[in-house]
């Protein structure tokens, strides 16, 4: 998955490297039960990082993985994006959340309970909203704008 992805992305971010830990993780996290209820089958992603450091363009490379076609791009100001495919995902964009419980306006554990795999840009912004196996993966730009080091860990934050 992480091959798969990486080639996605170099399109946009061309000096992108996983760390070696990303194929197990991506597959266990999109393997199923990554929901908030634990009972169906899904993927909570959650990504951290600054603005302009490849959060949406990470996103775009999973929907072009996923057999996505149509247009992907970050809803800011919608708070949820929807694609259908093999594999449903949810982009979701918390940016514009100050409290958490302004969650509960837009339906969010619902989308935690998905099928298929629901993304979270700026989800440290959630609280304690995320599930407990919610693969974490934080982008940090490189000295230079075109490289980015990408950190993946599951289960809480770092």
């Amino acid at each position: 998955m992480a091959a798969a992805l990486a080639a996605e992305l170099s399109t946009s971010v061309p000096a992108i490297a996983f760390p070696p830990e990303a194929d197990s993780l991506l597959a266990e996290a999109t393997a199923g039960g990554g929901s908030a209820s634990g009972g169906k089958p899904g993927a909570v992603l959650a990504l951290h990082g600054e603005l302009g450091s490849g959060k949406t363009c990470f996103v775009q490379g999973l929907a072009r993985a996923l057999g996505i076609r149509q247009p992907v791009t970050s809803p800011t100001f919608t708070m949820v994006n929807e694609y259908s495919s093999r594999c449903p995902l949810v982009h979701m964009d918390l940016y514009r959340i100050q409290d958490p419980q302004e969650l509960l306006s837009i339906d969010f554990e619902n989308y935690l309970d998905t099928e298929g795999i629901t993304v979270i840009e700026w989800a440290e912004r959630s609280g304690d909203w995320l599930p407990g196996n919610t693969l974490h993966i934080y982008f940090e730009t490189g000295p230079d704008l075109d490289n980015r080091t990408i950190t993946m860990t599951a289960g809480a934050p770092l």
